[in-house]
């Protein structure tokens, strides 16, 4: 029995642009691939790229249990709400009954985030934390997060290890960063932290550092975190057994960039197009995290979590287990900075 695979998240920026490339991949031979989708808009689009759309809620155990148990799936890639962990609570649950019914390995991705192992999450920041540290788990574990929300995401991530563990479920934490670039996918085409740059910068005239120091966090291409979705897809299929569990843990990365020259090549280019009138890069005060604050829809608190922070997250397990080479440097994302904030401005969904 070949494995049939789920990807929920397809609309999304990561999720939509995994799909744009799953067929050029060539991944090794399986049954189905199947996409959680909301409407029939969206069934049609993920039609294009050979997936079978599948609609249900996945907040509702009944209805997950019957799309799971009822098409035999035995891989799924987790893309959608990092917390809490109600949905990835009921797909485990509903792939050890696929285990049981088929005898097949099974096999739950979820797509956690950087910022759950940073600053903002109590995550050590004295060194650098290796995504194969045999000690990350007892690390996340420990961990006591500056917000409840965060601190539900921390949980998760050791709620999918432990439950996963529990029903012999092989479980993956799969951790993107900042990424940027073009999403390739039919809906969200824009990232995430990039794009708070943007919005914050053009609500207040200017950008503004928030953290004191250099700290420096994560990056990585969309082309080369969907490289490393797809080649932990490949292992998988192989029956290669990658790492999982408690080992694991995979951070999309090239390497880390200091938010100061991130925040530098930006200015310079939100200037250029008249979005702000001087790309010097200042320190924020009171005034103007409350201003960011209400641009982004969040508490002035907030402000340094959504486009701050650091983050000593270090990738090692995706080359060594799989082979996975990044296209772009780190410094790729100060290069490409103009061409991403031309690609935000034009994209906006704000």
């Amino acid at each position: 029995m070949s494995h049939n695979i789920l990807i929920t998240g397809g609309s999304g920026y990561l999720g939509g642009s995994l799909l744009a490339r799953w067929t050029e991949a060539n991944l090794p031979a399986y049954d189905k691939l199947f996409a959680l989708v909301r409407t029939p808009e969206q069934a049609e689009a993920v039609k294009k790229y050979g997936a079978e759309p599948l609609i249900f809620d996945a907040y509702n155990e009944g209805e997950v249990w019957a799309a799971v148990v009822d098409n035999s799936i035995t891989i799924v890639y987790h893309l959608i709400a990092p917390r809490p962990h109600v949905s990835q609570s009921y797909f485990i649950k509903a792939m050890a009954e696929v285990q049981k019914k088929t005898g097949r390995d099974v096999h739950f991705l979820h797509t956690s985030g950087a910022k759950i192992f940073s600053s903002h999450a109590g995550t050590p920041t004295d060194k650098p934390l290796l995504d194969s540290d045999p000690k990350l788990y007892e690390i996340q574990k420990a961990q006591t997060a500056t917000f409840p929300w965060m601190q539900e995401a921390v949980d998760a991530n050791n709620f999918v290890i432990e439950e996963a563990e529990k029903y012999g479920v092989c479980s993956y934490i799969f951790v993107p960063c900042i990424v940027y670039g073009e999403g390739e996918g039919f809906g969200n085409r824009i990232s995430i932290q990039t794009v708070a740059i943007v919005r914050a910068a053009e609500a207040v005239k200017r950008v503004y550092r928030v953290d004191a120091g250099r700290p420096t966090w994560p990056v990585c291409h969309i082309r080369d975190n969907t490289n490393m979705y797809l080649e932990l897809m490949r292992k998988i299929l192989l029956g290669e057994n990658p790492g999982y569990g408690k080992s694991g843990y995979y951070l999309a990365s090239p390497g880390s960039v200091a938010w100061d020259d991130l925040y530098d090549a930006m200015a310079v280019a939100l200037k250029k197009r008249g979005v702000i009138t001087e790309d010097t890069v200042l320190a924020a005060n009171d005034e103007s995290i409350e201003a960011m604050g209400k641009s982004l829809g969040c508490p002035g608190a907030l402000v340094p979590v959504m486009i701050g922070g650091k983050c000593t997250f270090t990738p090692d397990r995706g080359s060594k287990e799989l082979g996975w080479k990044p296209l772009y440097k780190p410094e790729h994302i100060l290069e490409y900075a103009d061409a991403e904030v031309d690609w935000i401005l034009h994209n906006k969904n704000w």
